[in-house]
């Protein structure tokens, strides 16, 4: 096994934002990605960069049927079966298979439902619905051994279920799409302005700190600010607000990652107990 894994969970987004998204966690003998909507070669490279090349992926979990999400899963469902000798499943909705676009369609997909908790060998996965304007969107929560760590992304509003599920979290990739200002004074034409503003949109700044307020609970110590626009938002304008949110509810202990559109973040480490 390699040394950098021991029996920590590795947390790494590999791409996050409007043209792909994608996220790898694993503990050295299992591991699975979240979306995969950035090319085959750009996921395996960019694991390589970060000292992942041999990590496992024994599942890809797919949260809806935008191709910034599921674009390579066609090319990465074949790559991974000669990468790993075998059958390495997708998991999705009904509603996002139906809607998946052909050109996007792994060989094969299970069908999951949200709120129906399943194993990927020894990783629990728990499917929770989010307000999104597509067929049937989920968001993950993963708890290996000990460790619990959620990415929740391309969501309109926060919700009293999304609340729940972040609750108890050791690390979280949460969105921070765009500033109000930048998205009402940018260059996006109206209907599309409301359509990310709506409630089936995406989050706010100001809404993802108001979701992490309401979810908040001691054992977080890795944030990741997720699927920021390159158009509507910025790296700082994220970070300031979250860190701000972090300070007033006393929790300046919690690390602060910005996750960018084209290079994988330094893997988060979270050290688990012995199982």
């Amino acid at each position: 096994m390699n040394s950098l894994f021991q029996r920590d969970v590795l947390f790494t987004v590999l791409s996050s934002g409007s043209s792909g998204n994608c996220t790898y966690v694993g503990d050295g003998s299992a591991g699975v990605l979240i979306d995969c909507g950035v090319s085959t070669k750009q996921i395996l490279k960019r694991m390589e960069d970060v000292g992942l090349k041999d990590a496992p992926i024994d599942a890809v979990l797919i949260t809806h049927e935008h191709t910034d999400h599921v674009g390579a899963a066609r090319v990465l469902s074949g790559r991974l079966q000669q990468r790993a000798g075998r059958y390495v499943p997708f998991y999705m909705t009904a509603g996002t298979l139906d809607a998946c676009p052909d050109q996007c369609l792994p060989d094969s997909a299970e069908v999951i439902r949200a709120g129906e908790t399943f194993r990927v060998r020894h990783i629990e996965v728990d499917p929770f619905t989010i307000p999104h304007d597509v067929v049937d969107p989920v968001a993950y929560r993963l708890q290996v051994g000990d460790v619990s760590v959620g990415v929740v992304t391309d969501l309109g509003r926060p919700t009293a279920l999304v609340t729940r599920k972040i609750q108890g979290l050791d690390a979280l990739a949460l969105e921070y799409n765009h500033d109000i200002e930048m998205l009402l004074d940018g260059p996006y034409p109206w209907h599309l302005k409301q359509r990310i503003r709506s409630n089936h949109g995406h989050l706010s700044n100001e809404q993802a700190s108001q979701l992490l307020s309401a979810g908040l609970t001691p054992s977080l110590k890795h944030l990741v600010l997720a699927h920021l626009s390159e158009k509507n938002n910025s790296a700082t304008k994220a970070l300031t607000q979250a860190t701000r949110t972090l300070k007033e509810l006393g929790a300046e202990q919690v690390q602060v990652q910005v996750a960018e559109q084209h290079h994988a973040a330094e893997p988060i480490r979270v050290r688990a107990s012995v199982w």
